[in-house]
């Protein structure tokens, strides 16, 4: 998988580089003005995310390394495309690029606990020597933190211009996306076709359950249905992107990144799906 390792923390990197270009310090400021509907949508993805996926395990038998692939997606956090989607179903936006970004930034611990966590639940077997927590989060900091905090430089100093192009920098986002994950279906189309067969299921499952409850508990606790929309977008779209990088680095075999391509192709069409009622409704 050559293409896919190398194809990957590239594309993550400019990705949260164009991440980083649509935040100023206000979205920051914001949550801790107003914490309660970031702290559902975090509880929601840091949290139930991880937990849901994990008991879909106990209940549909996968082979050791789609699990732990399972549970590589529901580790990530929102990708760039949940706040485009956001936008169109009239969502709060300003709240999903918050989650989005804060959330990003807080994966380089969450991502790594959660996943080793995962591998010892599911007693899967690693090299703790050639693995370790301290390796994958130092390397997250300098794929993900290290451009969020570049791109918010260059939003500061060439304000007019990013926000003149800031739908391009959302397409070009949305394609490096679809880059990584056409690579490794080319890449390894033989092995991809039969393990995806395997892994949509959960894949569909952990999607729609996600979608539903960010939905219904935003329901009972946020502000109002602008926040569901953002919320059930934010725990249905992960950042297949950076779960690529992460099965990348930590393994050397594509059956551990399938359960990501099989997730991205689910999540974008139930994602669109429900855009597309909620506008149909609206």
């Amino acid at each position: 998988m050559e293409i896919a390792t190398t194809v990957a923390p590239i594309a993550l990197a400019l990705i949260m580089l164009g991440l980083g270009m649509s935040l100023t310090i206000n979205d920051f400021v914001r949550v801790i003005k107003n914490p309660k509907d970031f702290m559902i949508g975090l509880l929601c993805q840091l949290i139930i995310l991880p937990i849901v996926a994990y008991l879909l395990l106990m209940i549909i038998n996968l082979p050791i390394e789609l699990a732990v692939g399972v549970m590589l997606i529901a580790a990530a956090p929102g990708g760039v495309t949940s706040n485009v989607l956001t936008k169109f179903c009239d969502g709060d936006v300003a709240l999903s690029i918050s989650l989005t970004a804060i959330i990003s930034l807080i994966s380089i611990i969450s991502v790594p606990f959660i996943i080793f966590s995962s591998m010892d639940l599911l007693n899967f077997d690693y090299d703790s020597k050639n693995i370790s927590m301290t390796n994958i989060a130092l390397k997250m900091f300098f794929v993900v933190t290290v451009p969020v905090i570049l791109g918010m430089v260059i939003r500061r100093l060439a304000t007019d211009f990013i926000i003149n192009n800031s739908k391009l920098i959302q397409k070009v986002s949305v394609i490096l996306f679809i880059i990584v994950f056409a690579a490794i279906w080319i890449e390894e189309w033989d092995n991809v076709l039969s393990f995806i067969t395997r892994a949509g299921t959960i894949a569909l499952c952990l999607n729609l359950i996600m979608m539903t409850i960010g939905f219904y508990v935003a329901k009972f606790f946020t502000s109002g249905l602008p926040q569901q929309k953002c919320i059930s977008l934010e725990c249905g779209l992960q950042n297949g992107t950076l779960a690529a990088f992460v099965g990348t680095q930590l393994f050397d075999k594509i059956v551990f990144i399938v359960p990501a391509a099989a997730y991205a192709l689910v999540m974008m069409t139930t994602s669109i799906i429900f855009v597309l009622i909620l506008r149909k409704q609206s």
